[in-house]
């Protein structure tokens, strides 16, 4: 025999070994096409090219506008709150929280990681949970929240009368019954990534970073998938995203600030938050056709009532009266979503699950787009039956940050 001379399947990097171990798993019954076959070498410690290029994946940190607004969506987020520490009262501290966590985010969103000081007697500077997986699409967004510059009716740190225009607090919605403790906050913190691990990881080494400026007051976390090329579908079943624009020149009106904003927040825009629990088992017992009712749209397809395929135009007088599309098409208000669903276990008090959508969008007129829609959709809206509103939060993101600058360094200076 010449053993000069490689199978096809050692051309490619398979092993006797693994190809005997991958011939028992198709006598077990186990079939192995294209998909197959690439599930089988992961479970050989093969990484497939999509596995690579998740891993390995980098969206710019520094530029125009903040990451993770109209960034392809990653699989995975977290959206946390901060409060900044009751004993802070300069905001040189603050001014170097930013500082410190501009660098931090800068090197981890390129799958870096901080270097651990030569001192092993020292706490290491990277908690080293995401070693080897890359920087997997990682991005990290900051904003600001109504209290960071007013609280108690007090100018917290003499930055009032730089307050973003569209900043307040949030006002009342019909249908909602909030939890103060996992609403609002000073700062707000997204963080998304294709792998979990890195973006709890990030996450994670920001809050040891705030350690004695600013204490996390919330956090969530949730995810959505959604083959290439098409909508994801929330726990109810249904796209979600489908009324978002894709052109830069919509995407210029509808989301990032202009001239009527204070110059520092230019080329910014508005993170509006809801935390909405779905009440999935009332849901999951009602009729296919009183879902889509509910809705205004065929469940499979994503198709408005009276279109043929998702996209195309809303007809208003095809949409039953108080369905979601019909109300919030009527409002003529545009927002850009970019949620995620969530799981949180059981309620211990009915055994039910804890589920729903952490309902993001991002808008650069938020008192006339997000809360004017939120009205609407709270006094009328047929999901009103299947939802709560639990938690909500508005909060400024900055324009984008520039190299050899740091997170709203044009407040301060």
């Amino acid at each position: 025999m010449d053993h000069d001379l490689d199978t096809p399947e050692q051309k490619k990097g398979y092993s006797r070994r693994e190809m005997l171990k991958m011939t028992a798993l198709a006598g077990g019954g186990i079939a192995l096409g294209a998909s197959g076959l690439g599930t089988a070498l992961e479970l050989f410690g093969h990484k497939t090219s999509e596995q690579s290029a998740k891993t390995t994946a980098t969206i710019p940190f520094f530029g125009k506008h903040q990451a993770g607004v109209t960034t392809a969506h990653q699989s995975y987020g977290y959206l946390a709150a901060f409060d900044i520490d009751p004993s802070v009262h300069d905001v040189a501290k603050i001014m170097a929280l930013f500082i410190s966590w501009t660098r931090l985010a800068s090197t981890l969103t390129q799958g870096k990681r901080e270097a651990n000081s030569s001192n092993t007697q020292l706490p290491p500077n990277d908690t080293n949970e995401a070693r080897d997986l890359g920087a997997a699409s990682l991005t990290i967004t900051f904003g600001l929240g109504h209290s960071f510059f007013i609280k108690n009716g007090k100018d917290r740190f003499g930055l009032s009368d730089k307050m973003p225009r569209q900043l307040t607090p949030m006002p009342k919605i019909a249908h909602e019954s909030l939890d103060p403790a996992i609403s609002n906050g000073d700062l707000c913190v997204q963080v998304c990534a294709d792998i979990q691990q890195v973006a709890f990881h990030a996450l994670r080494n920001l809050i040891k970073e705030a350690l004695g400026t600013a204490n996390i007051r919330w956090m969530e976390s949730g995810f959505l998938n959604a083959p290439k090329g098409k909508t994801a579908r929330n726990l109810f079943g249904f796209k979600d995203g489908t009324a978002n624009v894709t052109r830069a020149a919509d995407q210029d009106k509808i989301i990032w600030t202009g001239a009527d904003e204070p110059k520092w927040m230019r080329d910014g825009t508005y993170l509006g938050y809801r935390k909405i629990k779905m009440n999935i088992e009332t849901w999951d017992r009602d009729s296919y056709s009183d879902q889509e009712q509910v809705f205004g749209r065929k469940k499979d397809s994503g198709a408005a009532f009276g279109q043929s395929h998702e996209h195309e135009p809303v007809i208003m007088s095809k949409q039953p009266a108080n369905s979601h599309v019909r109300l919030a098409h009527g409002t003529g208000k545009q927002i850009y979503r970019r949620a995620y669903s969530y799981t949180n276990g059981i309620q211990t008090t009915t055994g039910n699950l804890d589920a729903g959508l952490l309902f993001i969008s991002f808008q650069n007129k938020p008192q006339d787009s997000f809360i004017p829609l939120l009205r609407v959709l709270g006094r009328s809206d047929a999901l009103n039956e299947y939802t709560d509103h639990i938690a909500t939060g508005l909060f400024a993101v900055p324009s984008g940050i520039r190299k050899n600058e740091y997170f709203a360094q044009h407040l301060f200076e």
